[in-house]
């Protein structure tokens, strides 16, 4: 229930208003914030399994168009981001080093299975702009 019904409720029973006017309040306040209407919206969204990345591009060279379609299993990232946590504080010292100098600012030792989890629940969000009018790109988990 939210707090603005709890309190016409609540002046209700401390007789502060009648119940005609806590259920005009009432019928006020759901014309102001509709309830969502049971649908695909509803439901709750399926675990996903696999991160996918599809790119389609024409050849300039006249090959003919290209084609990328990863599919990677999640649980195979989920166990990657669980490895790092065997791994000792010096070799993810000297990995975090090669990853900054190849430009992949990333910390091993801050990385944790719910890091990803909170990134998985929102690739909906992700956005993949080329550079390249001719090439299209796609990166969802499904």
């Amino acid at each position: 229930m939210n707090e603005q019904r709890r309190q016409i409720l609540e002046m209700l029973a401390e007789g502060k208003i009648t119940a005609d006017e806590a259920e005009r309040l009432i019928e006020a306040l759901e014309r102001e914030q509709p309830e969502t209407p049971p649908g695909p919206t509803s439901r709750p969204k399926a675990r996903a399994k696999y991160l996918r990345v599809v790119m389609d591009a024409e050849d300039d060279t006249g090959g003919g168009p290209t084609r990328l379609n990863v599919r990677i299993p999640l649980q195979l990232l989920r166990a990657g981001v669980r490895l790092t946590t065997l791994l000792p504080p010096a070799a993810i010292t000297k990995v975090n080093a090669e990853l900054d100098k190849a430009g992949v600012p990333i910390d091993l030792a801050e990385l944790k299975p719910q890091h990803l989890d909170d990134l998985i629940d929102h690739l909906d969000d992700v956005i993949v702009d080329l550079d390249d009018p001719g090439s299209k790109m796609q990166v969802y988990c499904e």
